[in-house]
């Protein structure tokens, strides 16, 4: 497991309602740099909403964000995205009409120096096409680079977004179901690469998953919404073993998987 940091991001009393709905009621909750951070609950627990509010593409009805200590609560997503916070989607968001370099070469040069001078010939813009070249390797899609991203498997695509967020070089990643649509064949591949950025030291990530063996394999923690709430936090195994949690959401499946982990404590 990752050794936990200091707090980058923070939600206090965060409440978000959609007329008579609460999809967010009062949460607190805090990610600590360097971890693998899961928030995982039934369909229509709060997680995606909760995700918006962090990332700016919501407004909470009341409470405050705060990333590295600074409200951020009221800041527009591009701005957001300037302080280091990246963030993907539960439907792919890349640009279908341009190859796989194209759209990370755009992403890092949209968080650069550059980021308002885009038609410029691409070869005045070198260090980013060399920026995107590493991340292209690095999200295994080298052999593609001048694939349309239209034409790309729906695997690909995934690893393209994630691709075109570590090309603006965020401390923070908020991935929303970053396995939707992925067969199981597929899985590996991505979690390979979400274990390779863990294995830098130097990125957080808060995953929204409903992939549970995935879940419970990378997190470091894992926060359980239900109905809006936060209805326990805590590492794999104490989530795995809480009876509430598995009355409420996980089910008979998990406690099996409760034995499991508690065997591999033993054998360690």
């Amino acid at each position: 497991m990752t050794v936990e940091g200091e707090i980058l991001l923070e939600a206090r009393s965060l409440r978000k309602e959609f007329g008579g709905l609460v999809a967010v009621d009062d949460v607190n909750i805090q990610i600590r740099e360097r971890t693998l951070h899961s928030i995982i609950g039934p369909n229509g627990a709060g997680k995606t909403t909760l995700f918006n509010l962090l990332s700016g593409m919501m407004r909470p009805t009341r409470g405050q964000v705060y990333y590295r200590g600074r409200d951020i609560t009221n800041l527009p997503p591009h701005r957001i995205a300037h302080l280091g916070i990246g963030r993907s989607f539960q439907i792919t968001n890349i640009f279908p009409n341009l190859t796989v370099l194209e759209n990370i070469r755009l992403a890092a040069q949209a968080l650069g120096k550059d980021n308002f001078r885009l038609f410029r010939p691409a070869g005045s813009f070198r260090q980013y096409e060399e920026k995107a070249y590493a991340v292209v390797k690095r999200v295994g899609l080298q052999g593609r680079e001048f694939d349309l991203a239209l034409n790309l498997p729906h695997g690909d695509k995934r690893k393209l977004e994630l691709g075109i967020m570590l090309a603006g070089e965020p401390q923070l990643l908020l991935l929303d179901e970053p396995t939707a649509g992925m067969s199981s064949e597929q899985v590996p591949a991505l979690l390979e690469i979400i274990h390779s950025i863990m294995a830098d030291g130097d990125k957080t990530i808060v995953l929204v998953e409903h992939r549970m063996d995935m879940v419970m394999s990378i997190s470091d923690r894992i926060t359980v919404m239900h109905q809006g709430q936060i209805l326990a936090e805590g590492t794999p195994q104490e989530i795995a073993r809480n009876q509430t949690v598995q009355s409420a959401y996980l089910g008979e499946l998990y406690g099996d998987l409760a034995a499991d982990l508690e065997d591999k404590d033993g054998q360690r």
